[in-house]
């Protein structure tokens, strides 16, 4: 079997089973599902909408994929998490093939590896969030611009068809603004930006030409939605999206506030094990010891800018949430593969302090499995520290069942790549760096599999259970005290049973054509009972508690 198939056969095994495995995340799954299932339900696939109201912080186009999976699969958690299992494979190609055109063959192998074996790359494939989809667009988008650039500029490739290769990039970045929004153009503004004066480009004038008709393409594929959504609606969804986007900039979106350095952690940590390896990589004296032609070091040099505006365009944001920075997995991982071929090829030395950070990283993990089981055994541990949440101590009630075991295996994976890379590395540095890749993979896969859906069960499992059970029936179903969106997906809402938008004095002092329920959280529940006497409670379960409104 060719490498190239057996590593995209490595990634269909790590990607797609399982898949429905575990519920729907309440923020960013459940609310992204639910808007593809409204898409299906009320047969408008124009509108984006939530609770069949207008959603104004995202464009459609990911909201299609989810819609078009849920034809062919149902609707239901697999097919919210299969279009990110599809754009986890198309990524392994489009790094497999940029690989070769930039260096070589193995190069593209190593790179789609790094992807596969960096723990949090492989945990979005396996999600049902925007991202994956909108990286993939913008960084294919860049590559193709690069292509189109080939001909001005040194590049370690060449495009037969400069133009075409333009209008192709234009098309994909245009995708991706369809998909989350102008923030894919901002990125790559800069990107192009930092690029260009570092290298000190010649023939500015035809780069500015080529990259403002890139620019040009990319802006008209969204333009075609947004003008078909403005003659139909108003402009009402161009200016609230473009105010949340403001907003998401300026303020702390939704409480995820965060330090500085936030996105550096997250990426050190989150790619671990690439991010050690590749880390020397952002050294100019340690890239030019691979001694690089004049071409690889001038995509080099886009990968360390891309790098650069993403964390510090990220750091500026005051909204700091994971998946904010995850454009940054592709100069993380082409820097980790590049370092694999330098250590492989003796043109750089595995240093001491990248042992003592890999080994440090990789016990955190290690640690963290096998404690998990343990803790899940004794919840009294952390009910004691969370003596002043009342909600958090109710969620440790909740009857979830670990096996240490199961627990042991996957620690035992990852311990195993860390024992096999450092008995290898100094006789066989290919075949270290590969064992261990493999054994990230897979010690990510089974994480997955083993310790979600446990922790799901305790943060939001009991509510899920309760919406579902009123799936079907002639009512209405709200939230109150907390926002969330999982009694509009697992309570399969409709059109004429949506409450959504309605202020809540308005549901508890106005007659409704149908009974309504309520769920809030233990520690809202008496100010809740005190205010709306009409409330009653008919059950509740590790931290929620259950309401019907009573009609006079």
């Amino acid at each position: 079997m060719r490498p190239e198939w057996a590593v995209l056969l490595f990634g269909a095994v790590c990607f797609l089973p399982f898949l429905g495995g575990v519920h729907l995340f309440d923020w960013d799954e459940i609310n992204f599902a639910e808007c593809a299932r409204e898409m299906l339900e009320s047969g408008d696939y124009l509108r984006v909408q939530i609770g069949f109201q207008p959603f104004y912080e995202k464009p459609p186009f990911f909201f299609w994929l989810q819609a078009a999976s849920m034809k062919l699969w149902g609707v239901n958690e697999y097919a919210a998490r299969f279009p990110n299992a599809i754009a986890g494979l198309l990524t392994l190609v489009l790094l497999m093939r940029a690989g070769r055109q930039i260096h070589s063959r193995s190069l593209g192998l190593w790179w789609a590896l790094c992807w596969l074996g960096a723990l949090l790359p492989h945990f979005y494939a396996r999600s049902g969030i925007i991202d994956p989809w909108f990286n993939l667009f913008i960084f294919s988008g860049q590559y193709f611009l690069l292509l189109g650039l080939s001909d001005v500029v040194p590049m370690p490739f060449r495009a037969a068809h400069p133009w075409r290769a333009l209008v192709l990039g234009g098309v994909l970045l245009g995708l991706g603004i369809l998909t989350k929004g102008p923030v894919a153009w901002l990125v790559s503004a800069l990107t192009f930006g930092v690029w260009w004066l570092w290298q000190s480009a010649p023939a500015f004038r035809v780069l500015a030409l080529r990259f403002f008709a890139w620019s040009v393409v990319a802006a008209v594929v969204p333009a075609l939605w947004f003008g078909v959504e403005m003659a139909k609606n108003g402009p009402e969804f161009f200016i609230e999206f473009i105010r949340y986007q403001y907003r998401l900039f300026s303020t702390p979106d939704a409480g995820h506030g965060g330090f500085p350095g936030y996105h550096f952690v997250v990426l050190l940590v989150g790619c671990f094990p690439v991010s050690v390896i590749g880390l020397r990589m952002l050294s100019g004296s340690a890239f030019r010891q691979m001694q690089p032609g004049q071409g690889l070091a001038s995509f080099w040099r886009w990968m360390v800018a891309l790098l650069v505006v993403v964390l510090a365009l990220f750091t500026i944001v005051k909204s700091k949430i994971v998946h904010y920075s995850s454009l940054a997995y592709f100069p993380v991982t082409f820097l980790g593969a590049l370092a694999i071929m330098g250590l492989a090829e003796g043109r750089h030395r595995w240093m001491r302090w990248q042992s003592a950070l890999l080994w440090s990283i990789g016990m955190l993990f290690v640690l963290a499995v096998v404690a998990a089981p343990i803790l899940g055994q004794h919840p009294e541990w952390l009910k004691a520290l969370a003596a002043n949440d009342p909600f958090a101590q109710a969620n440790l009630d909740a009857e979830v069942q670990w096996s240490l075991a199961e627990s042991l295996l996957t620690a035992i994976v990852l311990l195993s790549g860390l024992v096999w890379f450092a008995a290898r590395r100094k006789t066989h540095m290919r075949g270290a760096v590969l064992g261990l890749l493999l054994a990230s993979a897979l010690f990510t896969s089974l994480a997955i599999i083993v310790h979600i859906k446990r922790i799901e069960g305790y943060s939001q499992r009991a509510a899920i259970e309760f919406y579902e059970g009123l799936q079907g029936q002639d009512v209405s179903v709200t939230t109150a005290g907390f926002k969330s969106y999982a009694h509009l997906f697992y309570a399969r809402v409709r059109p004429e049973t949506s409450v959504q938008g309605i202020p809540f004095d308005t549901l508890m002092y106005r007659p409704l054509p149908r009974p309504l329920f309520v769920v809030t959280k233990v520690h809202r529940w008496p100010e809740l009972q005190r205010r709306y006497p009409m409330l009653e409670e008919t059950g509740r379960k590790n931290g929620f508690v259950f309401l019907r409104k009573r009609e006079e």
